[in-house]
């Protein structure tokens, strides 16, 4: 009986004396989190996508405290959450809110089943970083999408679907939030995030194959052969020839349209312009 009594005691001294020392460490060693770390973590949209370029909402938080201890949140932006949820933050940290311009994500490959032809078949794991990795694909285009949608799969907010006619993935401009997912989710750098444009105009070059013109036609029919029509054409600047292939810098472009016209092959695409009437072009 004494060894049982004894036996609790020493038990309950140990416990004591274990619970004493974890609190005076948990005090010397404490980190004092700032409140407003939480206050604007609860603003933010807890999406954690990353697109901020911060691990999760928490990171951002983080730096938009540390960012307003600095003087200037300039450059921290929550793409999902936009310039509204951005000017909640602003207040709540007595800064400036800094509007910008949307992005949206765009797929630059035209490569549809009509305009490049499948000349194998894979058999394997159907994911786009298992068949780049292992082959080219079923195209001769070793630049164009691989049509089994890891970008579908990346994004959070169901903004891209593959579609089943093209075997090409398209993007709900409504529900992009811009997070940038489906970029970090192509092995081959297809998709990208560009400013949506005055009332959503946009010209961009749908094509990213760096061959050279003759090798790139014949894997695709609407690939850039990298004439330089559209850069000779362009009076703001806005395009450059390099490595074969055309592109649009969307800072610079005025949206003319005129390279679309100028394209031989179809490369560059116009998104969102009213197409007109037969009637209306005859008079």
């Amino acid at each position: 009986m004494n060894f049982i009594l004894t036996s609790v005691i020493a038990l309950g001294a140990i416990a004591l004396i274990s619970s004493v020392v974890l609190y005076l460490v948990s005090k010397k060693f404490a980190v004092n989190e700032d409140p407003r770390i939480g206050t604007v973590s609860e603003l933010l949209p807890g999406a954690n996508c990353g697109g901020c370029g911060f691990a999760g909402c928490s990171g951002m938080a983080c730096a938009l405290v540390a960012g307003a201890d600095n003087g200037s949140i300039e450059g921290l932006r929550c793409p999902v959450g936009g310039d509204e949820v951005m000017k909640k933050v602003a207040d709540a940290l007595g800064m400036a809110a800094s509007s910008s311009e949307p992005l949206v994500a765009v797929v630059r490959c035209n490569g549809t089943c009509d305009n490049r032809p499948r000349i194998a078949e894979y058999d394997g794991l159907h994911t786009c970083a298992a068949v780049n990795s292992t082959s080219a694909g079923e195209t001769e285009c070793g630049y164009g999408c691989l049509g089994c949608g890891d970008c579908v799969s990346a994004c959070q907010f169901d903004a891209i679907h593959m579609n089943p006619d093209t075997c090409l993935p398209e993007v709900d401009e409504e529900k992009c939030t811009s997070c940038g997912a489906c970029v970090k989710a192509c092995p081959r750098n297809i998709i990208e995030l560009r400013k949506k444009g005055p009332n959503g105009h946009r010209v961009y070059v749908q094509c990213v194959n760096k061959d050279k013109g003759a090798v790139a036609k014949k894997a695709c029919s609407v690939a850039c052969i990298g004439c330089g029509k559209c850069e000779k054409v362009c009076q703001f600047d806005a395009i450059t020839i390099e490595n074969n292939l055309s592109y649009i810098d969307f800072n610079k472009c005025s949206v003319c349209t005129k390279c679309v016209d100028e394209c031989p092959t179809g490369a560059i695409v116009k998104m969102n312009f009213t197409i007109k009437k037969e009637a209306e072009v005859e008079s």
